[in-house]
């Protein structure tokens, strides 16, 4: 039986610190131990772990940090040489605007990466299935996507992971390979939970902000500014803004940046091709 479906498995011996969490770490010692040797010194003592935790939280609200552990911003270099790029679309299904997606993907013969919610796979399953027999992947995306994940323990973190584990294997037949925290926040906890359920850490190097702007326009000049071998771009099939005229602005979107990666000469895989 797979690990995950065995309650919460050991931790991966794989799993080491970063040098950010062990200087943390050092910090704290000492700041115990100078508190004991010099009373006084508390003061200074506790600025100095206030900071430590400053510094720690801001790296948990840069998603392409790679401070608190290994992150995926960039296809891997034999990805890149082959002139790979990969497109990511978060936050579904969706019923409405995933199925569009799909045509339209189809339409230019190419495959996605698609990061879901597990409670949303649930409640359509027959989606899910559409998008693997595609030839797209399904991978992890939290099972409900709080708002609040990035400040979880790690019984939190990897409740919801197991979860959406569970849940999209279930409906798919097919293991994430990869996580995607929602809005790309985390902190400390998140990287020994994600070597305990084998999944890689993967951010973007191209976003839009197409939940937030309207503009098919903008997004898209986001896009292609970033468009080069090994980039992951990030696009949204859930919580998707509309345009002015109701369109969701992925569809809008996706058109222009495929024209324009296949004029490139760039080739369209999901992240596990990548792995290749």
């Amino acid at each position: 039986m797979p690990p995950f479906l065995r309650g919460h498995p050991v931790a991966d011996p794989r799993w080491h610190s970063t040098p950010l969490i062990r200087l943390s770490l050092v910090l704290h010692a000492l700041a115990l131990a100078a508190m004991a040797v010099a009373p006084a010194a508390w003061p200074w003592a506790l600025a100095a772990v206030v900071a430590n935790h400053l510094l720690i939280a801001a790296v948990g609200l840069w998603p392409r940090s790679h401070w608190l552990g290994p992150n995926w911003t960039r296809l891997p270099a034999a990805a890149t040489a082959r002139h790979e790029i990969a497109l990511t679309i978060d936050d579904g299904p969706d019923p409405v605007v995933t199925p569009q997606v799909l045509d339209l993907l189809d339409r230019h013969g190419v495959q996605a990466t698609f990061f879901c919610i597990g409670e949303l796979a649930a409640r359509y399953p027959e989606l899910c299935r559409d998008i693997v027999s595609r030839g797209h992947a399904i991978e992890n995306h939290s099972q409900h996507h709080r708002h609040y994940f990035s400040v979880m323990g790690p019984r939190g973190l990897a409740r919801e992971l197991q979860a959406a584990q569970e849940t999209l294997t279930r409906i798919c037949g097919q293991r994430p390979l990869f996580f995607r925290a929602p809005a790309g926040l985390r902190n400390p906890f998140l990287e020994p939970v994600l070597a305990r359920f084998g999944l890689r850490l993967a951010t973007w190097s191209a976003r839009g902000f197409d939940t937030r702007i309207d503009d098919a326009d903008r997004v898209k000049s986001s896009l292609l500014r970033g468009l080069r071998a090994g980039a992951i771009l990030l696009l949204h099939d859930g919580h998707a803004a509309r345009t002015p005229q109701g369109v969701p602005v992925i569809l809008e979107v996706l058109p222009g940046v495929l024209d324009a990666a296949a004029a490139a000469g760039l080739r369209v895989v999901t992240l596990r091709q990548a792995l290749s």
